[in-house]
């Protein structure tokens, strides 16, 4: 059975086991008959009249102010899933840190794919999270956007403006390389609008800050160690053209025309992104986004959401990313259950990590024409194999 740390919180702060502890010494012949009684503490030390006895509080009065306290039950063979009924699987079974009850991690929804570090507690007990809504000023500053333009032109690739100046020439017959395509903002300005308060509302009920950038912040790995060198077996390099793509992509972000994706909240699988206009095949929908740190650094970190940067022959140069306090609309993509070829079925964008002057970049591409209202999966063992899908829906 999984048990997570019991924790005793208190405001009061960390309880001590020391007791004050009293002596009776006998009334020494010679001295005054004032002398009666010495109070020592431990260690027995004698005390100055002076100075006051320091009080521990009693546990009745932490427990009083204390927002829970768990005690630990001498036999927990008995405990069953609060929604399924079973108590089979104890090795699944989670234990709530505030009410004691179990639950099965495939039961709970959203599902729990890994044992938490730390203490749990269970949907009753940590309550939701009020979802925050945004007007169009804060939406603005949330995203630091600079300029918000309804003009055609701004939507035009650099492939499109070259299209338009292509002169005739001679068939050349080789094998086309696919290039990435720029996604296409929805042209309706509210609904951008939408679009980005959903975002915003994600982000902010996971404390998140919100950033397209790879970050690199003392105490983490340094951005000189993000060399796509190191990569086994190579990395492909992003073309020139593809290049022009990013940073069109990159400008159209800035003036607040995002890609059209909507972030939703599934009482089954948590948030999730939706297509919110249909997005072709190899389009660029986006930049995985966080906080850069080595692999060693994060063997044992929580987040569900850490996605391979570098893989490199020596372990203790490998990357990942990290959107657990900075990111985007890529920390919502769900994955697929790779176990189950319903599953698989339902992938329809992949993780690709290119050289970019040198550097590894993850980015997310559509590997086929998603409809309007189809949800975005990918495959979270591109890579490597290593992360437990088996309960995914």
């Amino acid at each position: 059975m999984t048990k997570t740390k019991k924790l005793l919180r208190s405001n009061s702060g960390r309880i001590s086991t020391h007791s004050t502890m009293r002596l009776e010494l006998a009334k020494p012949e010679g001295l005054d008959s004032n002398f009666a009684k010495a109070e020592f503490l431990t260690p027995c030390m004698m005390l100055p009249s002076s100075v006051p006895r320091k009080r521990y509080k009693k546990i009745e009065e932490i427990l009083a102010v204390a927002k829970y306290a768990v005690v630990e039950r001498a036999d927990y063979s008995d405990v069953s899933c609060e929604e399924c009924g079973s108590g089979d699987r104890p090795d699944e079974l989670l234990l709530c840190d505030k009410c004691d009850k179990g639950f099965h991690m495939n039961c709970l929804r959203p599902i729990v794919v890994r044992v938490p570090i730390g203490s749990w507690l269970c949907p009753s007990c940590c309550g939701q999270r009020r979802v925050r809504r945004f007007s169009q000023k804060k939406i603005f500053d949330f995203f630091r956007i600079q300029k918000c333009s309804d003009a055609m032109d701004s939507y035009l690739s650099p492939q499109d403006s070259r299209k338009r100046r292509r002169r005739w020439a001679p068939p050349v017959f080789q094998k086309k390389r696919r290039r990435l395509l720029p996604f296409i903002p929805h042209e309706d300005h509210a609904q951008r609008l939408k679009e980005m308060s959903s975002l915003a509302s994600a982000l902010t009920a996971l404390q998140m800050e919100f950033s397209d950038d790879l970050h690199y912040l003392p105490g983490l790995a340094p951005r000189s160690a993000n060399q796509a060198k190191f990569e086994i077996g190579g990395m492909q390099v992003l073309s020139k053209e593809d290049m022009e793509t990013l940073e069109h992509c990159r400008a159209m972000c800035k003036r607040g025309m995002c890609p059209p994706l909507i972030v939703r909240f599934d009482p089954c699988e948590g948030f999730t992104v939706e297509a919110d206009a249909p997005i072709k095949d190899m389009t660029l929908i986006t930049e995985y986004a966080g906080d850069v740190d080595f692999l060693e650094n994060r063997k044992t970190d929580d987040c569900d959401s850490i996605m391979t940067l570098l893989l490199a022959s020596d372990l203790s140069k490998c990357l990942v990313i990290c959107p657990d306090k900075r990111g985007n609309i890529a920390r919502f993509v769900n994955g697929i259950n790779n176990h189950t070829i319903e599953g698989k079925k339902k992938q329809n964008c992949k993780c690709v990590r290119y050289d970019v002057n040198g550097e590894c970049r993850v980015f997310l591409v559509a590997t086929r024409d998603i409809a309007k209202g189809e949800k975005l999966y990918y495959d979270y063992n591109g890579y490597e194999h290593a992360y437990p899908t088996h309960n995914f829906i």
